[in-house]
């Protein structure tokens, strides 16, 4: 959530007076669309270069709401997941937050600068289809993580609500119903149109960490005051505990279950476009932007680490353990529960109204970079439709999602906090391995070693994890077939679109086509990028004049596709024109070759004025096996597939370049 514009398209024609009901809702929902799928600014553009940005303290608000607001929660799944331990797992969780997490992301933001995150490092490592599978996979958790924030962090906000105590009887119970309210309440938002988030990051923040810095420090006195408190505390583990060792190992063995306390860090990356850099900063090189996005990340795990401690042992040492039970008054509301038991029903109601709008914020949020990655890959690799780089559309997708998360969940904060955790520690897993060979190639083996530690770290946590609560991998798994097959299926249907952004000749191509152009219409003879005797193109030449009657003597120029990458969706044409044998020869590199060659016959048609006549010779073989080899690696029975993007790209005939075959 950024509150900058994006780029609009011209919807007047279909949003006036006299438009139906269902253009303007039409027009309604694709209202900004952007066309630059590579460089998406998601639903709250990132600023463009020449723009100011933010200094880095706000942006951390930004990233905050989210990272912060997990105060409302985690100290009642901490004392339900490690009991009296609560505040021993709670150091081992700061320490991997601070030495493993902070490490990692610190790095991704070198990598990364410009707010695609690690998912993008490992696009960069793997090539071809292996990369775009991947991506769909992390994809899947993203989606998880981000969803499941929404959810919970309205469940937990419904749970306030609930247990407030100037809460009308009627909302007894009823936490499902007012987390859909808040859900929907969250959709309405954004089909509208959020503004002014950044101000609205930095009061929430500022109001909820100085509300719970008092409940913390009440707590504090309290606990001082009362030094029995601690004995009790102490006695209680001793006696459920053989040994100061062993402590630590159930901690160790526990902490696992306290994740959630790391999420953000995905978040703080995410908004990197939104930092201030240095006047001297450029796109390539914006070091500033890295330094102070580096500021943030660690100023943020450092005052969330502080926070995280404090309330663990003020929520252990305070709150009877059965408090934190499923239904107990302390269960999911720890913080809110010593605040309205310390510092009164007033003050505690005013705790709970800053908690339940961070919460409901920190949805958004997530809601937010939801919106800003899925738009930034699945267009661009051909595997979504074009309405999903408009926000509405998408955010109706993500609000039905929503609805069947929390109905399944029954609106229950600990039922979901495995999925949320699973999310979280796969993307960190992904951007630690990414770390590791970023490092790695650049020949730091120390900083190898180290980054390969932290990523054998977050392994385990994983796989502990989803052993412990598989529900986070099945809702993952959902998501990630969800994904995996909407995506192929759309590149499928979208195998036949010109799919070229612009198409380029350089100095010699520009020469071949004018003077070939002076004989009429262009003739292009389609053939293999190989390299050919004199003979074979003399061969191919007189085979094309034969069998499809090229006019005698009239000048030809032959098109060679080179397949660069067949996993690529667009790309920009460039055509290189050389002679060989007396043969000119149109060199082109692209994603699939039927595609690269009805784009440049549609520019040469435009370039001369002329339409272009192109000649292929049919393939032997099964039909079904060459639209197989098209989809998967961008050639098969290249003139049917030619004429066909041709046919869907030009509807007139008249002006439809010529495919013939011999």
């Amino acid at each position: 959530m950024t509150g900058a514009q994006v780029e609009r398209t011209d919807t007047a024609g279909t949003s006036g007076p006299g438009a139906s009901a269902g253009a303007r809702c039409r027009a309604w929902l694709l209202e900004g669309l952007s066309e630059q799928s590579a460089r998406h600014p998601g639903p709250h553009a990132t600023p463009q270069p020449e723009q100011e940005g933010h200094a880095w303290w706000r942006v951390m608000c930004l990233t905050g709401v989210d990272y912060f607001s997990t105060l409302g929660y985690q100290p009642g799944i901490a004392a339900l997941a490690a009991g009296l331990l609560s505040p021993l797992a709670t150091i081992v969780l700061i320490a991997l937050t601070l030495l493993g997490a902070l490490p990692v992301y610190r790095r991704v933001a070198h990598e990364s600068p410009h707010g695609e995150g690690s998912i993008a490092m490992l696009e960069r490592l793997l090539p071809w289809w292996s990369g775009k599978i991947l991506v769909l996979v992390l994809l899947g958790f993203a989606a998880t993580d981000f969803m499941i924030t929404v959810t919970l962090s309205a469940a937990d906000a419904a749970a306030h609500v609930v247990e407030n105590p100037f809460s009308p009887g009627w909302m007894h119970g009823g936490n499902t119903w007012i987390t859909l309210l808040l859900v929907a309440a969250l959709g309405a938002v954004f089909l509208k149109g959020f503004r002014e988030a950044m101000g609205i990051a930095v009061v929430l923040v500022g109001l909820y960490l100085t509300l719970n810095l008092v409940v913390l420090a009440v707590s504090a006195w309290e606990v001082l005051s009362h030094p029995v408190k601690i004995g009790d505390w102490t006695d209680a583990m001793t006696a459920a505990h053989s040994s100061p060792l062993a402590m630590v190992g159930v901690a160790l063995l526990v902490f696992p279950k306290l994740a959630l306390g790391m999420s953000g860090f995905e978040t703080g990356v995410a908004v990197m476009p939104q930092v201030k850099g240095d006047p001297d900063d450029t796109y390539a090189k914006p070091a500033g932007r890295i330094r102070d996005t580096r500021k943030l990340l660690t100023t943020a795990a450092v005052i969330m680490s502080c926070f995280l401690l404090l309330s663990s042992l003020a929520t252990t040492i305070l709150i009877p353990q059965s408090a934190f039970k499923t239904g107990g008054p302390a269960n999911g509301r720890a913080l809110a529960y010593l605040a309205h038991e310390h510092l009164g029903q007033v003050f505690g109601t005013v705790y709970d109204v800053s908690t339940i709008a961070i919460l409901w914020f920190a949805g958004a949020s997530a809601l937010a970079g939801l919106l800003n990655l899925v738009p930034r890959y699945l267009p661009r690799y051909g595997m979504a439709p074009e309405w999903t780089r408009a926000v509405r559309p998408l955010v109706l997708v993500f609000m039905v999602s929503a609805v069947l998360i929390t109905l399944w969940f029954h609106a229950s904060v600990d039922a979901q906090s495995g999925a949320y955790a699973t999310g979280v520690l796969v993307l960190m897993l992904s951007a630690a391995f990414a770390s590791t060979v970023a490092v790695h190639r650049r020949g730091h083996r120390a900083a190898a070693l180290g980054f390969g530690t932290i990523t054998a770290v977050f392994a385990y946590t994983l796989v502990t994890n989803v052993i412990e609560r598989p529900d986070g991998i099945k809702i993952a798994g959902i998501f990630i077939v969800l994904i995996l097959t909407t995506s192929f299926s759309s590149r499928v249907h979208r195998a036949f679109e010109l799919r070229a952004a612009e198409v380029t000749f350089d100095d010699r191509a520009a020469r071949f086509v004018t003077e070939a152009a002076r004989s009429g219409p262009l003739r292009l003879i389609a053939n293999e990028p190989q390299e050919h005797s004199r003979k074979e193109y003399r061969a191919k030449e007189y085979s094309q004049r034969e069998h499809t009657h090229i006019p005698d003597g009239g000048p030809v120029l032959f098109v060679e596709v080179l397949v660069r990458d067949s996993s690529d969706f667009t790309a920009d044409i460039d055509v290189r024109g050389d002679d060989k044998y007396g043969v000119r020869r149109l060199r082109v590199e692209g994603p699939t070759v039927p595609n690269a060659i009805a784009a440049v016959l549609l520019a040469l048609r435009d370039r001369t004025g002329e339409v272009p006549h192109a000649y292929f010779d049919w393939t032997e073989g099964n039909p079904v096996s060459h639209l197989a080899r098209f989809l998967v690696f961008g050639d098969g029975e290249v003139a049917p597939v030619t004429r066909e993007v041709l046919r869907r790209a030009e509807p007139d005939p008249e002006r439809r370049p010529r495919v013939h075959v011999g």
